[in-house]
């Protein structure tokens, strides 16, 4: 929804549809999904009335089982570019075959694009990674520590997930497989863009359980269960590592084993020729307020310029990613 109030208040931008995956959302007003004023557009089930609204970009944010190859190379064929959340084209040559190959296809048909973006992987793994690597001429190695105290996100639903369970019903196989998935893409396709492709990626998923238990925003995490999660994955050149990530989210900093965790933001190290340490930390007020923005607002910052870039598969490399305010 971060996502969809950003399009309605763009300046830029102006709302010809929406298409939901409820029938309690069906014909009601974006502006009022979102919490702002009424739009005029209300929701559809129907992607014909996608198609007949003629839109010059899709913003295509499905939860993770309703992703559609079909659906995207429709939009992509009729004319409509995407910028999508959904981390399966962050590295164009680690695609299946098949789909890249379906995908590639409408977007010559439609003379359009596809831009694949996001908080994490996108803006940490790919933006920042290649504007500070343009202070070096030698990359030794760049690693990312991510942290997100998630105490205070306002979702059941997803906290439940992950957290409040018991270590024995963590898939830490599926954690992993993910990782290397999605940000081993992300990290694959800077390589590539930095003329160091990677050898090999290694990844690894892991939980620290709750010492006391504890109230937070939307649920109780009792002693015992899972209090964090960190995923990490080391992509390697020439048998050396040179990229790395990880990403610890957490709704306490009590844990077992006793965790270094961090306050919500970025560590980022850059061993070169111009060797540079950096934190990025996010304001903690009101932080599981502003929070869905984070992964929100690259997307839409993207329109512009997917629309302006020639047909295919995007990469962050590919683009002139520049924010419009007014």
């Amino acid at each position: 929804m971060s996502s969809l109030r950003s399009v309605i208040e763009h300046p830029r931008f102006d709302l010809v549809g929406v298409y939901v995956y409820s029938d309690a959302k069906v014909g009601r007003d974006a502006g009022e999904l979102c919490g702002v004023e009424p739009t005029g557009i209300t929701t559809t089930r129907d992607i014909e009335e996608i198609l007949a609204a003629r839109p010059d970009c899709v913003m295509y944010m499905p939860l993770l089982d309703h992703e559609s190859i079909d659906d995207m190379c429709r939009l992509l064929a009729s004319d409509a570019n995407i910028v999508t959340t959904i981390t399966t084209f962050h590295h164009p040559g680690s695609v299946d075959p098949v789909v890249r190959a379906r995908i590639e296809k409408a977007c010559e048909q439609g003379g359009t694009s596809l831009y694949d973006t996001g908080s994490c992987p996108g803006f940490i793994t790919e933006v920042l990674p290649l504007a500070l690597t343009l202070m070096e001429r030698r990359l030794d190695r760049f690693t990312i520590d991510q942290f997100a105290d998630l105490s205070t996100r306002r979702s059941p639903e997803f906290l439940g997930k992950f957290f409040g369970i018991y270590p024995d019903g963590a898939d830490l196989k599926d954690g992993a497989d993910r990782t290397a998935s999605t940000d081993g893409a992300s990290l694959r396709q800077i390589a590539d863009a930095m003329s160091v492709p990677l050898d090999d990626l290694t990844a690894t998923s892991k939980v620290a359980v709750a010492v006391n238990t504890v109230e937070i925003g939307v649920m109780t995490i009792r002693a015992g269960t899972v209090g964090a999660w960190r995923q990490r994955i080391v992509g390697y050149h020439q048998g050396k590592p040179l990229l790395e990530y990880s990403r610890t989210m957490y709704v306490t900093k009590d844990l077992e084993p006793a965790w270094d965790v961090l306050d919500t933001g970025w560590h980022i190290t850059v061993r070169g020729d111009a060797p540079m340490d950096l934190d990025l930390r996010f304001a903690t007020e009101s932080y599981g307020w502003y929070s869905p923005g984070i992964n929100a607002n690259l997307p839409v910052n993207s329109v512009p310029a997917v629309c302006a870039a020639p047909p295919g598969i995007l990469t962050t490399a590919d683009l002139r990613l520049i924010p419009s305010f007014g």
